[in-house]
């Protein structure tokens, strides 16, 4: 016998059987106590439920705000350009080669990584320092 062979002991426990006379321990109330709310069936209260007071989340203010006009962008960074195959880079091409399962309201090139490529690449917006580094490296970024 090794440390790497030892697995955990099994369970044994036999599931607890309420109701079943005095000498279970679970017997007569069977672990409800006597009368009120939670000895009865389908008793107990909601989450959140202060016994009538106005419970924690609505004494709360709501706060934040949540724009309904936004745009969500898929954001690329370059690392993963160097994947692509073909020299054109747009949001169907990076969908078909795996990089991105969707383009939401556009595509945002970061500049994080190197691009090891001379690509033309479109896209919704571009970082400051991924424009640099697509044109260092020779090739084109185009908002579309």
């Amino acid at each position: 016998m090794e440390l790497g062979n030892i697995k955990a002991a099994t369970k044994n426990e036999t599931k607890k059987r309420v109701g079943r006379g005095i000498g279970s321990g679970l017997g007569k109330t069977s672990g409800r106590g006597h009368k009120g709310q939670k000895a009865r069936t389908g008793g107990g209260v909601r989450r959140g439920f202060e016994g009538g007071q106005t419970p924690l989340y609505r004494r709360l203010p709501k706060r934040g705000f949540t724009n309904i006009h936004a745009n969500t962008y898929t954001e690329v960074t370059l690392t993963m350009l160097n994947k692509v195959t073909t020299e054109e880079v747009t949001a169907e091409s990076l969908i078909k080669d795996g990089i991105i399962s969707k383009a939401n309201d556009g595509i945002v090139i970061l500049g994080t990584g190197k691009l090891d490529k001379k690509l033309t690449v479109k896209a919704t917006r571009f970082t400051k320092t991924a424009t640099e580094a697509i044109e260092k490296a020779g090739g084109k970024a185009e908002v579309i």
